[in-house]
Formats: C-alpha cells, sequence, structure tokens
C-alpha cells in the first residue's frame, strides 16, 4: 500500500464510485416499494442520517488516518478482541455484500433489452463484472483511482443530465405522488431509510484508504462530505425524475432496473438505451472501487490478527489472497441471493456495525478525539430506530432474510469469540 497514492479528487471519484453504483440503480425501486411516493424525501434523509454517522468515521480519521479505517476505529475503541474484530468484520462482510448488489444490478440493466430479467444469465453476468474488477485491481492503486475518476465523472454527468431531461419530459410533475394508491406509512418510510443509508455507506471505502489519500488528515473528512453532497443531489434529481415519469406500482414492478423503464417514456428508445449504458458503467465503478476497498480491509485485519489468515496453497502477498476471498464471497452471494435480499443482508450488517463504532467511540475515545457526545447519541438513536422499523417490515414480509442475517451476524461474534479467547482487550499502541 503506497502512502498518497490517491489523490482528493481520486477518493471522491472512489466513493461516489462505490455509492451512486448501489444507490441509484439497484436501490431506487426497492426504496419506493417501502416509502411509497416519499422515496425521494427518503435520500434526504438518508443523506442526513449519514452525516450524523459520518461524524465518527471523520473525527477519527482526522486523529489517526488508516488504510484500516474501521478497523482501527473499533481496536482503539474496544482493544484487540472479539468485540472489535467482529464489529470489523461485519463492515468487511457488508462491503462484499454490496459488491454482489451492485453486480446483480449490473446484470439485471444489461440484460433488460433483451427482455430477460431473470434466469442463469443474471448470475453469471454478475460473476463476470466482478472478476472483472478483481484483474483490474491486481493492477494496483493507480490503476484504480484512475478509473474511479473517469468513471465517476462520465456517470455523474450522464445520469444529471438523464435527471433534468426526464423531470423536464415529465413536466416537473410527480406522477408517483398524484397515483399513489396508498397513504403515508411511518414504519415503511423509516424501513426505506436503512436502504438509503445503505445507498450512502460507500463513504467507509474513503475512510479505509484513509492512509492511501494525499494530505489525510485534511482531506479524508473532506472527500467523505463532498462525495455525500454530490450524491444527495444525484439521488434526489433522479428519484424526481424517476417519479415524474413512472407510477408507484409501475416503479416497484420495475425495481431491479427502475432508471431504465422511467428513460422510455421521458426520453425514447434512445434514452433507454443510454440508461442501459450509464447503468453498466456506474455498476461496474461501483464493484471496482467496493473490491479495492474491502481487500485491503481484510488485509489490514489479518496484520492486525484480529483474523486468521490461510494461504490456500496460493503464491503472493496477503492483499492478493483476500482479493481472491472476496471475489468468491461477493460471486456466491450474486448466484444464490436476488436483489432484494442481498440489499436486506447489507442494511443488518452495516447498521449493527455502525452502533458499535458509535458507542466504542462515545465510550471510550470521544474525549481523546474532542467528539461532541450528543453528535454519537443521535447517530445512534438514529441508526438504532432505522433498524427497528426495517426489521418490522422485514419480519412482515420476509422472515427468513432477517432469520439469514440474525444467523450470520451471530455466527461472526462466536467466531470471533472462539478465535480471539476476549471480548475486549486493553488498548494498545499501534501504528494503524
Amino acid at each position: 500500500m503506497n502512502k498518497g497514492s490517491i489523490s482528493l479528487a481520486g477518493a471522491v471519484g472512489m466513493g461516489t464510485g462505490v455509492m451512486i453504483g448501489a444507490g441509484i440503480f439497484a436501490l431506487t425501486g426497492q426504496i419506493a416499494q417501502l416509502a411509497g411516493p416519499y422515496f425521494a424525501l427518503s435520500f434526504v434523509v438518508g443523506a442526513i442520517v449519514t452525516s450524523f454517522s459520518a461524524y465518527s468515521y471523520i473525527k477519527m480519521s482526522n486523529a489517526w488516518p488508516s488504510s484500516g479505517g474501521i478497523a482501527m476505529i473499533l481496536q482503539k475503541a474496544y482493544g484487540p478482541g472479539a468485540m472489535a474484530a467482529a464489529a470489523a468484520l461485519l463492515m468487511a462482510l457488508s462491503m462484499v455484500i454490496s459488491e454482489s448488489l451492485v453486480a446483480r444490478t449490473f446484470a439485471s440493466y444489461v440484460l433488460r433489452p433483451f427482455d430477460i430479467t431473470d434466469g442463469p444469465l443474471v448470475p453469471i453476468l454478475a460473476v463476470g463484472v466482478i472478476l472483472f474488477a478483481f484483474f483490474v485491481n491486481i493492477s494496483g492503486n493507480r490503476s484504480v483511482g484512475l478509473l474511479s475518476i473517469i468513471m465517476a465523472v462520465i456517470k455523474i454527468g450522464g445520469i444529471a443530465l438523464f435527471g433534468i431531461i426526464a423531470l423536464w419530459s415529465g413536466g416537473f410533475t410527480f406522477a408517483a405522488a398524484s397515483s399513489a394508491s396508498t397513504g403515508f406509512d411511518t414504519t415503511g418510510f423509516v424501513a426505506s431509510v436503512a436502504l438509503s443509508i445503505l445507498a450512502f455507506k460507500g463513504f467507509t471505502t474513503i475512510t479505509n484508504s484513509g492512509a492511501e489519500i494525499t494530505n489525510p488528515h485534511r482531506n479524508v473528512g473532506r472527500t467523505i462530505m463532498i462525495s455525500i453532497a454530490i450524491c444527495v443531489v444525484v439521488y434526489l434529481l433522479v428519484a424526481l425524475a424517476v417519479g415524474a415519469n413512472l407510477s408507484i406500482d409501475q416503479i416497484v414492478a420495475a425495481k431491479d432496473y427502475s432508471l431504465a423503464e422511467a428513460a422510455s417514456p421521458a426520453l425514447g428508445q434512445s434514452g433507454f438505451y443510454l440508461t442501459v449504458v450509464l447503468a453498466a458503467v456506474a455498476t461496474v465503478s461501483g464493484v471496482l472501487a467496493s473490491v479495492f476497498a474491502v481487500s485491503r480491509m481484510l488485509a489490514m485485519l489479518t496484520d492486525m490478527e484480529m483474523i486468521p489468515h490461510s494461504h490456500f496453497g496460493m503464491s503472493g502477498s496477503i492483499r492478493s489472497h483476500t482479493l481472491v476471498y472476496t471475489v468468491v464471497l461477493a460471486s456466491t452471494l450474486a448466484v444464490f441471493f436476488d436483489l432484494s435480499r442481498i440489499a436486506s443482508l447489507g442494511a443488518f450488517f452495516y447498521l449493527i456495525m455502525d452502533v458499535l463504532v458509535h458507542w466504542g467511540v462515545f465510550r471510550h475515545l470521544r474525549h481523546e478525539i474532542g467528539a461532541n457526545g450528543i453528535v454519537l447519541l443521535c447517530a445512534m438513536a438514529f441508526d438504532a430506530i432505522v433498524l427497528a422499523a426495517f426489521t418490522t417490515m422485514k419480519l412482515g414480509s420476509d422472515p427468513m432474510i432477517v432469520l439469514y442475517a440474525g444467523v450470520a451476524i451471530s455466527a461472526v461474534f462466536i467466531y470471533e469469540r472462539i478465535y480471539l479467547k476476549r471480548w475486549t482487550a486493553p488498548q494498545t499502541e499501534s501504528g494503524h
């Protein structure tokens, strides 16, 4: 890992690459299914909650920039024990889940012109784009940073243009609201914020690459806030554009490819194909950035002795091994789970990890880093409320995914407790 190898622009490109790839194309339809006609507002509330959450990461990264970002935060908060390791592993797994989510979205959009919405081609294409990201990442940081900048510029410009034209074509009305058959459902709306938060969680990619960003004490925080600001503008613009051209029922029916469906009435067949191309660029860059980040986080967890490591007969560095593990896990999820279940798993893993980060910083580190305790408590409360609402909704619509998430999260904590033999430990000075 090369210190200072990622510029401010490259870091913003990486962060927005993960967020926009997952948020707009993978989650718009699912958020609309929960929030109804208020799905555009869900993105705004998600950005507010994410901004509170980002506070902990920014304060910690300003104090101790690290390529192990979240793992470093957790270890400094809880010491080198199972609590820190399990929470860090939840974060890494949520990033792997995001890779599979965005890869499945890539397949859904690319196959839409052929009227293919299911079948073996969806997971095959999803695995293909994950493998592509693997080979690009092997080439090194500078290749990833350059591609992140290029793809971020193309997709943000293209998506913003789509939003403006589609909104204008729809007469600046909001068909989704006027055609809604149901009223406001508070629990459904709050639950939708869990997916909106998932759409913004790419800012953690920046935290995990802290030491590799130029002038990290200053630029990590700047990069996070710039990325969130760019994304909320793009999300809101596109959500309004989709709602101007499709009813809620139409958005939900096409939830895996809702932007492409909204492009047809707004921009015609050429607009439809343009949206498919934009989706492909956005999702590929999302997978690239996510693989880049999670492989480094797993390598850092290995270096910090928070997880065991096996070569499985492979040669090369630990980082090359973690790239392989990342790709294998993401591909497995992309094959066996649909978009809705992948997104739900990601939300459960991420929100629980996020609460543990805030509690650790509040309980052990807030005085050392000069953090405001009220902001930290608000971040925890927002996460808890959203998680409770999301769990309630999923227990009613898909109780098995709640069971899967509960078993998987419990297994992570039990495994780490057995491996490390203690929940917490005295903090030690660390170069990380």
